[in-house]
C-alpha cells in the first residue's frame, strides 16, 4: 500500500492533473483496494480537517489583501518606502523589496503582493537601466517575502495542521522576515554599486513628509492588524476582520480608488481562492490520515532513531525535502501534505515547533520563485508580461540569497524564537 500511496500521486503530478483531484483520487483507490474501511470515513475526515478555527482568519486577510491590492495602496507604499531610501545606490529594486515586506504585512499573500508592487515598479526598473532578467527577477522574489511576513496565509495554515498558535508564528517569523529583507537588499546594493547604478532620487525630507501624509492611512495598516495581536486586543481571525472593514473604509471613502462593485469583485475573488485553499485542504487531510494509519510516519521516525541522526542532519534532510517539494507545490498543499508526516519526526528531534513552522514556511517561500513551477514566476509572466527565460535567469542569485537566510533561520534558532520567547507567556 505504501508505495501506492506514494507513486500514484507522483505519476498524476506528472500527468498535469489538480492537487487536489490527486490526492482525492490517490485516497478512494487505497480505501477501495487496500483498506477495510468504510468509505463514509472520507468525508468525514475531509470536512474535520477544515473544521479548524485557526482557519477562519485566512479568508478575512486573502479579502483584505484583494482590496488593497485593487484600492491603489501598493502606490502610495512604494512612494513612501523611495522617498527613504531614493539617495541609495539602487534605491528601486531596493525599494521593491521593502514594499513588498510592508505590503505582505497587509495580505499575507506572496502573489498578491508580486503583483501589487510589480505593476508599479517593473516599468520604472527597465526605464532606469536595470535588465529584463534583474528586475523580472527582483520582484518575483521580493513577493515572496510575504509569505514569511506576518499575518501570513501559509502561517495560519501550519497553525492550524500542527495545532499551535498562530499568534506566536506571527510573532516569530517577524525577524526572520527582517532578516532576509536586509539580506537582499545588501545584495542589491552590491549589485548596483558594481553595475554602476545611479540613484534615483537623493533623499528629502519634505518628500519624506509628502509621502507620509499621502500613505498615511495605508502605513497604519501593518500597525493595526500586527499591534492588535500582538498586545492581545484582538486574535488573528478579529485582526482579518477589522482589516477587510478599514480596507474598504481606506479604499472606498479616503482615497475614493474603488467602488461596491470593485468591493464585489474582491469578495468573488476572495471566494474563488479560498475554495481552491480549502478543498485542498479537505483533500490533504484526507490523504494525510491515510499516511499516518498506514504507519508511514512511525517507521520514519523508528528508521531515524535506529541510525542515531543528530537534529542538524534531521534538519538538513528536511530542508533538502522541503525546498524540492517547494518547486512543484504550492504553500497550502505542501503544508498540509507534509505537517502530518513530518511533525513526528521533528517532535523526535526535540525540534520546537514554532521554530520548525518558519523553517517550513521559509523553504516554502523559495519554492515560490524557483523554476521551474514557482507560482510567482507566472505571476511575473502574466501580469508584467515578462520573458518566462529572463525570469528564470533573474530568480538565481535571490535563491541563493534566500538559502543562506535558510541556513542562519534554521541552525540560529533564536532568530525564530527570541521575539516569542520575550513577549509569550
Amino acid at each position: 500500500m505504501g508505495w501506492v500511496m506514494v507513486l500514484l500521486p507522483i505519476s498524476l503530478l506528472i500527468f498535469g492533473f489538480p492537487v487536489f483531484l490527486i490526492l482525492i483520487a490517490t485516497s478512494v483507490v487505497i480505501l477501495t483496494f487496500f483498506m477495510d474501511v468504510s468509505m463514509n470515513i472520507a468525508h468525514i475526515k475531509m470536512f474535520g480537517s477544515v473544521d479548524k478555527l485557526a482557519f477562519l482568519a485566512a479568508p478575512f486577510f486573502i479579502f483584505a489583501g484583494e482590496l488593497m491590492s485593487r484600492g491603489g495602496l501598493s502606490n502610495r507604499i512604494v512612494s513612501w518606502v523611495l522617498s527613504i531610501v531614493g539617495g541609495v545606490r539602487g534605491s528601486l529594486p531596493i525599494t521593491a523589496v521593502g514594499s513588498c515586506a510592508f505590503f505582505g504585512a497587509m495580505s499575507g499573500s506572496g502573489a498578491a503582493t508580486t503583483a501589487a508592487v510589480g505593476q508599479v515598479l517593473y516599468r520604472p526598473l527597465l526605464n532606469n537601466g536595470y535588465s529584463e532578467s534583474f528586475s523580472a527577477g527582483v520582484l518575483a522574489s521580493s513577493g515572496a517575502i510575504a509569505v514569511i511576513i506576518p499575518p501570513s496565509i501559509a502561517m495560519i495554515i501550519y497553525g492550524g495542521s500542527a495545532e499551535v498558535s498562530v499568534v506566536k508564528l506571527f510573532i516569530a517569523g517577524f525577524l526572520p522576515g527582517l532578516l532576509l529583507s536586509a539580506l537582499m537588499a545588501a545584495y542589491i546594493y552590491l549589485y548596483a554599486r558594481r553595475n554602476n547604478m545611479g540613484i534615483t532620487q537623493g533623499f528629502a525630507f519634505r518628500e519624506f513628509i509628502r509621502a507620509s501624509g499621502a500613505g498615511f492611512l495605508a502605513l497604519m495598516t501593518p500597525l493595526i492588524i500586527l499591534g492588535g495581536i500582538y498586545s492581545g486586543i484582538f486574535d488573528p481571525t478579529e485582526a482579518g476582520a477589522i482589516a477587510g472593514i478599514y480596507a474598504i473604509i481606506v479604499t472606498m471613502y479616503a482615497y475614493r480608488e474603488l467602488d461596491w462593485r470593485g468591493v464585489w469583485e474582491a469578495a468573488i475573488r476572495t471566494a474563488y481562492v479560498c475554495a481552491q485553499i480549502f478543498i485542498i485542504i479537505a483533500a490533504a487531510g484526507l490523504y494525510s490520515w491515510l499516511l499516518t494509519i498506514s504507519g508511514v510516519p512511525a517507521a520514519i521516525v523508528g528508521f531515524i532513531e535506529n541510525i542515531g541522526a543528530p537534529p542538524w542532519v534531521i534538519l538538513l534532510v528536511i530542508n533538502l525535502l522541503l525546498l524540492i517539494v517547494g518547486c512543484l507545490l504550492d504553500p497550502t498543499s505542501a503544508i498540509i501534505i507534509l505537517t502530518p508526516l513530518l511533525l513526528p519526526i521533528v517532535l523526535a528531534a526535540d525540534i520546537d515547533l514554532i521554530h520548525f513552522g518558519i523553517i517550513m514556511v521559509m523553504n516554502l517561500e523559495i519554492g515560490m520563485f524557483t523554476p521551474p513551477f514557482g507560482l510567482n514566476i507566472f505571476v511575473v509572466q502574466s501580469v508584467l508580461r515578462a520573458p518566462l527565460t529572463a525570469i528564470y535567469r533573474g530568480v538565481v542569485p535571490f535563491i541563493i540569497i534566500n538559502i543562506i537566510a535558510l541556513g542562519i533561520i534554521t541552525y540560529v534558532p533564536e532568530v525564530s524564537l527570541f521575539l516569542p520567547q520575550l513577549l509569550g507567556p
